[in-house]
Parts: structure tokens; C-alpha cells; sequence
């Protein structure tokens, strides 16, 4: 008989005398719970994955004591080789073990996740329900209603208040009273200063014949030296 299957039958020995009383307690409380379940399947996981390292580590050995001997002790070589293919054969038994075992793990831990999450959907749907159970839609209708109108009145109230206080007027209409008025001002002084300089209505006298000008010159002489005469006898 092999150590693994030793160790496997002594495990299920062991675990017979010790599992029967865990069985009834079990049974007693009506089945393990998910979270004992996938505690005792991670404690499984971990047991096989040092029985992996430690066939890992024999495989590795006899590999070594293979290869010492060689051709000079075939004998020796041989038997540790077989040893070799005994133990890799356990190592592919513990690998598919732990596959096994793996998915039942990750299949305990969904399901486990999933009643969860339903269980807590319920919690959250009787809560909505027990909501909605105090609430009355004809009276959510007319509170809907109430405040729509007091919307309105609050939209009235700031029309109001945002409308200039007193009456409107025409931009355009003032506009042209200012531009009447400007034009009575202006009227206003000229008239103040006696208004426009009138055309005259005779003709302007005519300018004077040549031998007309020629005296009018010829005085404005003599009265110069006349005058240049009397100012040279001052000085003298």
C-alpha cells in the first residue's frame, strides 16, 4: 500500500470516528452553513497543496539518485525511477483533486453570494413596499397639483416685482419732445439777439469816376505833407 493511500485511508478513519459525532451535531442544526462549508474545503485546498510541494520535492530526489547511479547501478537507477512514476502519479491524483475541490469552493461561494444578494433584494422590496403602503396617490395627485399653483403664484410674484415701479413711456416720443424743445431754444435766442441781419433793399452807391478819385487822392496827399510839414517844425 502506497504512503498517499495511507494517508488518505488513514484520514478517512480518523475522520469516520471524529466525523461521527460532527455529522450528528450536523444533522442536530440541520447542515453545516456555506461559510463552515468553504472553511473546511480552503482548509482541504491547503493540506493538498503541501502534499504537492512535498511529492515535488521526493520527485526531485529521486531524479538526483537516478542519475548518481546511472549505468553503473542500474538496479539502484531503475528503482528510483519507478519511484519517480509513483509519486508523479499521485501528483496528477492530488491536481485533479484540487480541481475538483476548487470548483465546488468557487460553485459554494457564488451560491452563497447569491442568497445574499436575494435575501437582501427582499429586505430592500419590503421596505419599498412598506413605503409605499403609507402613501395615498390622490393625495400625492393634489400635492403635485399644490405645488404647480404655488409655482405659478411664485412666477407671478417675480413678474411683478421685476416690472418697473410707475408708468411707461415711449422712448421714441420723448426723444422727439427733446428734439422740439432744443428747436424752441435755439428760436429763443435768436430772437434774443434781434434775429437774422436783413438784406438791404436799395442798391449800394456806385463807385466814384476815375476824375473824381484822382482829387479825392490828391487831397489825402496834401494833407499828409501838410502834416509831415507840421511835425518836422516840432522837432526843428
Amino acid at each position: 500500500m502506497s504512503k498517499i493511500t495511507k494517508f488518505f485511508k488513514g484520514s478517512s478513519s480518523s475522520g469516520s470516528s471524529s466525523g461521527s459525532k460532527s455529522k450528528h451535531h450536523h444533522r442536530s442544526k440541520g447542515g453545516p452553513s456555506p461559510q463552515e462549508a468553504i472553511h473546511k474545503l480552503r482548509e482541504t485546498e491547503d493540506m493538498l497543496s503541501k502534499k504537492q510541494d512535498y511529492l515535488e520535492k521526493r520527485i526531485e530526489q529521486e531524479i538526483t539518485i537516478a542519475k548518481k547511479h546511472g549505468t553503473r547501478n542500474k538496479r539502484a537507477a531503475l528503482q528510483a525511477l519507478k519511484r519517480k512514476k509513483r509519486l508523479e502519479q499521485q501528483l496528477t491524483q492530488i491536481d485533479g483533486t484540487l480541481s475538483t475541490i476548487e470548483f465546488q469552493r468557487e460553485a459554494l461561494e457564488n451560491s452563497h453570494t447569491n442568497t445574499e444578494v436575494v435575501r437582501n433584494m427582499g429586505y430592500a422590496a419590503q421596505a419599498m413596499k412598506k413605503v409605499h403602503d403609507s402613501m395615498d396617490l390622490n393625495k400625492i395627485d393634489d400635492l403635485m397639483e399644490d405645488i404647480n399653483e404655488q409655482q405659478d403664484v411664485a412666477r407671478e410674484i417675480n413678474e411683478a416685482i421685476s416690472r418697473p415701479y410707475g408708468e411707461t413711456y415711449d422712448e421714441d416720443e420723448l426723444l422727439a419732445e427733446l428734439e422740439e424743445l432744443e428747436q424752441e431754444d435755439m428760436d429763443d435766442n435768436l430772437r434774443s439777439m434781434g434775429g437774422l441781419p436783413s438784406v438791404p433793399s436799395s442798391r449800394l452807391p456806385s463807385a466814384p469816376s476815375g476824375r473824381v478819385a484822382q482829387r479825392g487822392t490828391a487831397r489825402r496827399r496834401g494833407e499828409d505833407e501838410d502834416d509831415m510839414r507840421m511835425l518836422a517844425s516840432w522837432g526843428s
